[in-house]
């Protein structure tokens, strides 16, 4: 659905996207993440034509985005970050006005406009006026004008921001329904969003792609996926931090203390699990053992591995 190849954007000396590459599947909802200044809205702003790029190609259900404007930006549905509405208008009204000025032809017109009211949940407030409605309303009408003319693709840059608890699980509900229809690209800043939402996700930091895959292979191939936790009653804790070292399995040990307790925090190395071996280790040593654990990393760790830990939100 989406192939994009050594896209950049430069501003001058500053090169805010720089030769990304990444492709989107159809009917897949694909996570586009990264810290301040990443240039995940600038690549979004480029795929949806309102920015053209420096270098590079992008293609949207075949369709060049640059070459072949025209027929992409027709299968393009885009919800920027701060939604434009006109707050004069009622909500059936501005929707109705939308869908022709996107070619929805007059015949299905108003069929389409009550479709993408029912699908965002709109019923009770279609004939309200847009500028009286709260934020998780707006932000609805906003998604709704995106799909009022039934694109392959809608681009969605951060569709939750500014609402309260309760309006994220209804915008995201809403979202994981449409993938049954639409192919979904979206920009967030909740990384729990994004693991329960996306079956892809693309990290960028500098405006170049720092990993890409779904978020189980992001876990399993970055941050703490391979760290090996082992708590342990051992006479001398320094001691056995060295033996552990010696395991040819083993990249690196660390330890601290819990109480009576000696926690030691192992990387394995590549494609090896050390747990069998700190097993018989520690019988061979009559340590006594509370727990060897691997858990699981989570995409939060794994963004503050790619990105250095910055503040990531836009």
């Amino acid at each position: 659905m989406v192939t994009v190849e050594k896209l950049s954007k430069r501003y001058g000396s500053l090169c805010a996207v720089s030769e990304v590459d990444f492709e989107v599947g159809k009917g897949e909802i694909v996570g586009l993440l990264g810290p301040n200044g990443a240039g995940k809205s600038t690549t979004m702003k480029m795929l949806a034509g309102y920015l053209p790029p420096t270098s590079g190609r992008a293609t949207i259900a075949g369709y060049d985005v640059f070459s072949q404007s025209l027929q992409a930006r027709r299968r393009i549905g885009y919800m920027p970050e701060n939604v434009p509405l006109y707050p004069d208008m009622r909500v059936r009204e501005f929707l109705s006005y939308r869908a022709a000025l996107k070619g929805v032809p007059g015949r299905r017109l108003r069929e389409r406009t009550a479709d993408v009211i029912e699908l965002c949940g709109l019923q009770e407030v279609a004939t309200r006026i847009i500028g009286r409605l709260s934020k998780g309303y707006r932000q609805r009408v906003g998604l709704a004008d995106a799909m009022s003319h039934e694109p392959d693709l809608l681009i969605l840059d951060e569709p939750t921001i500014g609402l309260d608890p309760n309006q994220i699980r209804a915008v995201r509900g809403m979202i994981r329904n449409l993938r049954r229809h639409h192919t979904i690209l979206i920009s967030t800043h909740i990384l729990p969003e994004v693991e329960m939402l996306c079956s892809k996700v693309v990290i960028l930091k500098n405006g170049r792609v720092q990993a890409a895959g779904t978020p189980a292979e992001l876990r399993a191939g970055h941050g703490q996926a391979g760290l090996v936790e082992f708590d342990a009653v051992v006479p001398d804790p320094l001691a056995a931090a060295a033996l552990l070292r010696a395991d040819s399995s083993i990249q690196s040990v660390t330890h601290r203390q819990d109480g009576a307790w000696t926690v030691f925090s192992i990387v394995p190395k590549p494609a090896h699990d050390p747990r069998e071996n700190l097993f018989r280790t520690a019988v061979e040593n009559h340590w006594r053992v509370r727990e060897i654990s691997r858990p699981e990393a989570s995409l939060e760790h794994v963004f503050a591995e790619l990105t250095g830990g910055e503040d990531w939100e836009r």
